[in-house]
């Protein structure tokens, strides 16, 4: 056998990542907060990308030179040579908020401390109250630490009693006063502790709603009020009472301190009806209207220019058009995969979620010339405001229901239709998973009963024996 060495030619396709491709697709994917913040931190970063300031910025900064005030000069937008550059350089529009000017437009101090005391300060605050000494403090500290944000404990004894050093017996005593404490049921380690807790506070024990609680808590879950009564031996009447009071209690005690702020959604799309047409205009409020700066630009020019700086400035020039141009792709995109899903969904726009269009983002895809997985990455995190309402774009995207006389219907449609169903059905006998289908099949839906039970889980809503209502 010989070795040798040969030279072979071999030719082969291969997909390869660039790191261009990598940011244009990872801004293309962003939602809009993220995408600014982007912005913000890569202004930070490469002195060659700047803002371009408005007319009215323009006027204040002349002003505050004549007058002496420092500042720092920014170019205007006109002594950028477009001319020079691809159109896809071209800048983003930006309209930046407002600016308080004066301080009677600025809140007072008080309005800034907003901060609510969490539910482990509100119980600190008791445990110090306490007459507790320091090795049950030191106990009690920790069994407040270790709650869950609804107020059940979340761990075992016996972790607790190795760390500090004691019996479990002395942690079981300190929880025992924890669970004294302000709100009632705190400190619990399951539902029916927590309800037994909160009886013991109202001075309800050995009440029927007690016995209830303590014997028939399973039986109470699926609402088997006859079957109640028969093991405890009184009238179904004083069950039914005594469930009624049950439900005043507070299963997760914690939730009444939970901190969590609202979540303000913010439109990337607007569609709006003019005449009989719907127009799409993209939301830009709060994206910096970004350029190359012109210094960098004249500095290039210069001959005497160090080989170092030179290279420096050329690859933050390459980065800051790289991220210029992946924006206004962001945006073209979303424009064009916007008006291919509003002109499939025009019935929705005209007359509401009952005329929604099964659709796929092959569809869209093939509308629109673009891959499957590029019309995924604009939908995802993206919302469009509507004359039906504020929706997120992967909303408009449904699974195919064929009905009986070949007509198709999404299966967010029918997931709404059973939502009306069960929101419109008698409390004292609610409709089954098999009701909700025969009534479906009237009006030429057919979907099987695990259909039906997938859809009603994904509404949030119980089975038909946990939702009935005795009295």
């Amino acid at each position: 056998m010989v070795l040798e060495i040969r030279q072979q030619l071999k030719l082969t396709q291969q997909l390869i990542m660039t790191p261009q491709l990598q940011q244009a697709l990872k801004i293309l994917q962003m939602p809009r907060l993220e995408l600014s913040t982007a912005i913000q931190t890569e202004l930070g970063e490469n002195p060659v990308l700047e803002e371009v300031l408005s007319a009215q910025e323009e006027e204040r900064g002349l002003e505050d030179k004549e007058q002496g005030v420092p500042f720092r000069q920014k170019s205007s937008p006109g002594e950028w040579e477009w001319d020079r550059f691809p159109s896809d350089y071209a800048t983003v529009p930006y309209h930046e908020p407002p600016k308080l000017e004066d301080d009677d437009d600025r809140p007072s101090y008080e309005q800034t401390l907003s901060r609510e005391p969490s539910l482990t300060d509100y119980l600190i605050w008791q445990l110090r109250l306490s007459d507790l000494d320091e090795t049950d403090r030191r106990i009690g500290v920790l069994l407040i630490g270790n709650l869950g944000s609804d107020g059940y404990l979340k761990t075992g004894l016996d972790g607790i009693a190795s760390e500090c050093g004691v019996p479990v017996g002395r942690v079981e005593e300190v929880l025992r006063r924890i669970q004294e404490f302000d709100p009632p049921g705190i400190a619990a380690r399951d539902v029916r502790e927590c309800l037994l807790i909160q009886v013991r506070h109202m001075g309800m024990e050995g009440s029927l709603a007690h016995r209830i609680i303590s014997d028939c808590l399973k039986d109470l879950e699926n609402a088997r009020i006859p079957l109640i009564a028969k093991k405890l031996k009184v009238s179904v009447e004083a069950v039914a009472e005594a469930v009624q009071w049950i439900k005043g209690l507070e299963p997760k005690p914690g939730r009444l301190f939970a901190t969590d702020e609202p979540h303000y959604i913010t439109p990337d799309v607007f569609v709006f009806k003019m005449d009989d047409d719907y127009v799409i205009v993209l939301n830009e409020d709060g994206l910096p209207k970004l350029r190359v700066s012109p210094f960098y630009l004249r500095s290039l020019a210069r001959k005497d220019l160090a080989k170092e700086t030179r290279n420096y400035i050329q690859e933050k020039m390459r980065s800051a058009v790289w991220l210029i141009r992946s924006i206004h792709q962001r945006q073209r995109t979303i424009y064009k995969v916007s008006e291919s899903i509003m002109r499939f969904q025009r019935e929705f726009l005209d007359r509401g979620i009952d005329h929604l269009r099964p659709l796929v983002l092959r569809d869209v895809a093939l509308d629109t010339q673009l891959s499957e997985s590029t019309i995924s990455r604009v939908v995802t995190n993206k919302y469009a405001h509507t004359p039906q309402g504020l929706f997120e774009l992967k909303f408009f995207f449904n699974s195919k229901i064929q009905k009986d006389n070949g007509e198709s219907v999404s299966s967010q449609s029918v997931r709404d239709q059973i939502k009306r169903m069960i929101q419109g059905e008698d409390p004292r006998d609610p409709l089954s998973d098999q009701e909700i289908v025969e009534h479906l099949s009237k009006k030429g839906i057919q979907i099987a009963r695990r259909t039906v039970a997938k859809y009603r889980t994904m509404l949030g809503v119980l089975p038909s024996n946990k939702r009935r209502k005795v009295y």
